[in-house]
């Protein structure tokens, strides 16, 4: 089992257990506020378990169906991961609007508070591990799971404030502001979340920091070619695909344009892990004088 499997079914059983401590924190309070952040925690588990689905996935090697790989569907996994989200928030604002319009005549606070906060400082320890090391794999699913319990701890540390001043104020509507403003924060969460995923769907181009470093890599490990032009990269999942014309003098044999190839090849994949690299080689006379000089 991978890593980034270990972490996705991880991720189920954190949101189950943090979803039992919220339900638990609502019934003992009483307060919209609470049920909001315990709605969203449904959401969560959903959101797991559709990552582990696509870790899964992700994770099964190319075969005839699918040569370049299963990378893309934690990309389908983290959309839906999105649309959740906005259906939470919208389950959201119904309550809160009913805490307007009707607010609850009493809020027993304390013992809903105390256990909704263990709550928090579960998701945030589990948060933190998620953008980590979905960040250091890069796994679009594991991050889109990170940004969203991220997104519930925020709106958690909101809630737990609004309550507080609800109490204190006795401006119960209070209570239900803080949940409008949860379900406010969720569609955000959910927007970002599929507008990532969404990129990678389209194919979208690496950041261009990225795309200078192998500028780099290619020029410093060219030698013998001329230049190299038309560089080309996308990441799909954890894998990046790279792309791009090489230029070598006319007279330059096959073999010795392979070599060059390969250098540079085994330069990338140090650089870029699970990067694959194609190379179309070109003779000098279709040198554009742009893009790659090689040093």
């Amino acid at each position: 089992m991978t890593h980034a499997l270990k972490l996705a079914y991880g991720s189920v059983a954190v949101a189950l257990v943090v979803l039992a401590i919220k339900a638990l924190a609502w019934w003992l309070s009483g307060s919209i506020a609470l049920m909001s952040d315990a709605l969203e925690s449904i959401v969560n588990v959903a959101t797991a378990i559709a990552a582990l689905w696509a870790v899964h996935v992700a994770s099964i090697p190319p075969d005839e169906g699918h040569p370049f790989g299963h990378h893309k569907a934690e990309y389908f996994s983290a959309v839906l991961e999105g649309v959740l989200i906005v259906i939470a928030a919208i389950f959201i604002l119904r309550a809160a609007w009913t805490g307007f319009t009707s607010p609850p005549p009493d809020i027993q606070v304390w013992p809903g508070l105390g256990v909704n906060i263990l709550a928090s400082v579960i998701n945030g320890a589990w948060c933190w591990v998620l953008l980590r090391q979905g960040r250091r794999l890069r796994s679009p699913a594991l991050m889109a799971d990170g940004r969203h319990l991220l997104s519930d701890v925020v709106s958690s540390v909101g809630v737990t404030i609004g309550v507080l001043l609800a109490v204190a104020t006795g401006w119960l509507w209070l209570d239900a502001a803080l949940a409008a403003l949860v379900a406010a924060n969720i569609l955000w969460s959910g927007w970002q979340v599929i507008r990532v995923s969404i990129g990678g769907l389209m194919d979208e181009s690496v950041p261009g920091a990225d795309l200078e470093a192998m500028r780099s890599v290619i020029a410093e490990n060219a030698d013998g070619a001329v230049e190299a032009h038309d560089l080309k990269a996308r990441h799909a999942g954890s894998a990046t695909f790279v792309e791009f014309h090489l230029v070598v003098p006319g007279e330059m044999s096959v073999d010795a344009a392979h070599d060059i190839c390969d250098r540079i090849e085994a330069a990338l994949r140090t650089e870029i892990s699970q990067c694959t690299v194609t190379i179309h080689v070109e003779p000098e006379h279709k040198a554009k004088h742009s893009g790659i000089v090689v040093l």
